[in-house]
């Protein structure tokens, strides 16, 4: 029985060089997305952590089902592994799974927030987003740190990175505005476009950021605004 949580298959699997690094796009990821921005459109609210100190996701987010969760763990885990190189005895551990919106307007983001970024250093931290939002809403950009050479954040490197880079942002502020192009600290090496009922997945090492439409994205309706589902794996 197909419900609101249920996969199409067989997944249609694309894999995008993005730099150094890979990361899988599949589209037409569910059965029925509709149903899902229905529960979004149901569902309440709250500011992510940080939200008030302009710091993290500059938005708003509500648990997502936690049949969509279960049943895109147990799709994933066999995937990831096999296209991320994650060794196979490794166990999986599920962060929060949440619908999430854009809603900072651009003169109230912080300096943190205007910049790309990465989600952790550990060596198998695996981000997941499902777009339920049109491509008029931007995507995902990647980027290359220009000062160190650095894409991807690792254990190794994360002290030297974020000292380099604190002390740049605190040189000169970044530009007021959501960061989805290069200046004289960041490349821009690929973007992922926003597209309806799309699934993308990469290592939360990678420097990255949300490529927001200003005009259309800063939106608390489900229905009108940047909607997605993020998830975040760990092994």
């Amino acid at each position: 029985m197909k419900t609101a949580f249920s996969i199409r298959v067989p997944a249609q699997i694309q894999t995008v060089t993005i730099g150094d690094h890979q990361a899988l796009i599949i589209d037409n990821f569910l059965e029925d997305p509709d149903a899902m921005l229905a529960i979004a459109a149901r569902s309440e609210f709250s500011p992510y952590p940080g939200y008030a100190e302009k710091k993290g996701y500059p938005g708003v987010r509500a648990v997502a089902p936690s049949a969509y969760s279960y049943n895109i763990t147990t799709f994933l885990e066999p995937l990831i592994k096999a296209y991320f190189a994650v060794p196979e005895q490794l166990d999986i551990r599920k962060s929060i799974c949440a619908f999430s919106l854009t809603t900072m307007p651009t003169e109230e983001l912080g300096p943190l927030q205007r910049t790309p970024h990465f989600d952790a250093s550990t060596p198998h931290h695996m981000a997941v987003l499902l777009y339920l939002c049109d491509d008029r809403h931007g995507g995902t950009g990647f980027y290359r740190h220009n000062a160190s050479g650095l894409q991807q954040i690792t254990e190794v490197t994360r002290e030297l990175y974020l000292d380099t880079y604190y002390e740049e942002i605190n040189a000169i502020r970044p530009d007021q505005k959501y960061f989805d192009d290069s200046n004289h600290h960041f490349s821009l090496l690929g973007v992922i476009p926003a597209k309806y009922n799309r699934l993308v997945i990469y290592h939360g090492s990678l420097l990255h950021t949300a490529c927001i439409n200003p005009a259309l994205s800063i939106d608390s309706n489900p229905r009108s605004g940047r909607l997605t589902v993020n998830t975040f794996y760990d092994f």
